[in-house]
């Protein structure tokens, strides 16, 4: 198979050039961002990473050798203490994998 596509991963709207990567937030109602022009930083990045999940699955990687990444569910959710108030704390785990070579440091340039 081949290497997961821009727009597979990204959404259909999604363009790179050499300089920038441009992002559809329309892309991202589907895991269900509500677009505005007052979306925060981290309700970005969530919907992002779940846009990731939904294409880049342990299924998509196990039968694409080509495919290094995969996003799964981390840990069941918990409950945690943060300044004297209780939060639900969910977990998004990445995973990527490259031939064993020894070297050990993440280089975006190998996957």
């Amino acid at each position: 198979m081949a290497e997961p596509t821009l727009t597979a991963v990204f959404g259909t709207y999604a363009i790179q050039d050499a300089n920038s990567l441009t992002i559809s937030k329309a892309d991202l109602a589907s895991v269900g961002l509500t677009a505005s022009a007052t979306n925060t930083a981290e309700s970005l990045l969530i919907a992002i990473m779940l846009k990731f999940k939904s294409t880049l699955t342990d299924e998509a990687r196990d039968t694409n050798i080509d495919q290094s990444v995969a996003v799964v569910d981390g840990f069941s959710p918990s409950i945690t203490t943060r300044n004297d108030a209780i939060y639900l704390r969910n977990t998004i785990s990445v995973e990527i994998d490259r031939v064993l070579t020894g070297a050990e440091t993440i280089d975006p340039d190998l996957y």
